[in-house]
């Protein structure tokens, strides 16, 4: 497939990247990138090759700002009853990825761009990324992606972001002290970084980090005593896989952050 809105890269580290690729919009998704991160996330699930995912956005003053509102995008028919959710489109989770994604974030990162960081597993940003939800600025009610974060965000941070709207804009350091982010780097290192830690999950067996995300995941829908009792089936079915396809685990010095 040849995408216009997204690139796509598969480096020999079995890391796949996916850069957001409208700079002159802000990264925001049109009908176009919806389309072309489905395929994206498609490709990734069925390419054994693939062990990691980073997911950035070329270089300007955002990562992505949410819908492109100039332009129509079809998930909205006139029947609400077939309508869809963009995150469905945009999320890995939602395409039943379950390859670990890193996600680096630079600039601004608004609304529907926390459909992205949502279904991610491992968010880094640079020192000038300001997060911040629109929506009701413009009379909008915000319900899919801040319900998303309550994943990740302590409420209380949650309604002060989408209760401002455009008003206010938290930064980098904000975004670590709420456990959006997990770590704060320079702009310049932002892509290296995130390939860094991309490369490492990578290097592991794929079914033992794979097995490890989709446990996670889905015991977010349980309550904590269910999640617990079933998390040992994990374990009996990919373990069991990972066996065959394990390879030396080469030694390496602990890493302090």
């Amino acid at each position: 497939m040849t995408f216009e809105t997204i690139i796509f890269d598969k480096g020999a580290d079995r890391v796949a990247t996916i850069t957001l690729n409208r700079p002159e919009k802000m990264n925001a998704f049109n009908q176009r990138m919806l389309d072309e991160m489905r395929a994206a996330w498609s490709m990734v699930r069925e390419d054994d090759e693939v062990c990691a995912v980073v997911l950035r956005a070329a270089p300007g003053r955002a990562f992505c700002t949410g819908v492109d509102i100039v332009t129509e995008i079809d998930l909205f028919p006139n029947d609400p009853f077939r309508e869809r959710c963009p995150g469905e489109a945009l999320g890995p989770k939602s395409n039943l990825v379950w390859k670990p994604v890193i996600v680096a974030v630079h600039g601004q990162c608004a609304g529907g761009a926390f459909y992205f960081l949502n279904e991610s597993d491992v968010i880094i940003c640079s020192e000038d990324a300001q997060f911040f939800d629109p929506h009701v600025t413009f009379g909008k009610v915000p319900a899919c992606e801040p319900i998303g974060l309550s994943r990740r965000m302590p409420y209380g941070e949650i309604m002060r972001m989408i209760l401002m709207g455009n008003g206010e804009r938290f930064g980098a350091e904000t975004a670590l002290r709420v456990n959006l982010v997990s770590e704060v780097v320079a702009n310049d290192r932002l892509a290296a970084r995130a390939q860094q830690i991309a490369a490492l999950i990578a290097s592991r067996p794929s079914t033992a980090t794979q097995g490890a995300v989709r446990a996670m995941w889905e015991s977010l829908d349980l309550p904590y005593s269910a999640a617990v009792r079933g998390s040992y089936k994990y374990t009996q079915i990919g373990n069991a896989v990972a066996a065959l396809d394990r390879t030396t685990v080469a030694k390496e010095p602990y890493v302090v952050r």
